[in-house]
């Protein structure tokens, strides 16, 4: 752990994510998954509202259609634990999904002007999926609106089906 992230207590240092929960994958959602896990490690805002110190470690799967934050310490002694349905998610993630879609279909043939809608109408989405995340996480887990975007991005990876 480098001296910087140590001097942050309000941060995560590593995510595992539970694969069991997820089911198989194309290698290319894989590599998504990874990515995204990366961006987020790369630089984030995570304070659990409960007392304790950090930098974090996130463990996330998810059980009965819910994402579970299982947060531990450093030393992987649990910190706490949050469960978040995914019902409030389930028309953003269609949406956003349909318009990747679209996007990686445009960029193939599309005019520049096009592809710059798409690509706006696909960042309205994760911003509105980061503002939804952020307010589900309300009282439980602080974020800055960057790190709930890059948290979103990880979800969406999470949700995608090759």
């Amino acid at each position: 752990m480098s001296d910087e992230r140590e001097k942050n207590k309000s941060c995560l240092v590593d995510i595992v994510i539970n694969r069991d929960s997820l089911g198989r994958n194309t290698p290319d959602v894989e590599h998504e998954r990874e990515v995204a896990v990366f961006d987020l490690l790369d630089d984030n805002y995570f304070e659990p509202d409960t007392p304790g110190d950090g930098p974090f470690a996130l463990h996330l799967s998810f059980v009965e259609g819910r994402l579970v934050f299982d947060i531990v310490d450093t030393n992987e002694q649990p910190h706490s634990k949050h469960i978040m349905s995914m019902t409030p998610f389930r028309g953003i993630l269609k949406d956003y999904f349909l318009i990747c879609d679209s996007y990686f279909e445009a960029i193939k043939s599309a005019p520049p002007s096009k592809i710059e809608a798409i690509d706006m109408g696909r960042r309205g989405l994760h911003d509105e999926g980061s503002r939804l995340l952020m307010e589900r996480l309300k009282g439980k887990i602080k974020t800055d609106f960057a790190t709930a975007r890059r948290l979103f991005t990880l979800i969406c990876a999470l949700q995608r089906r090759g």
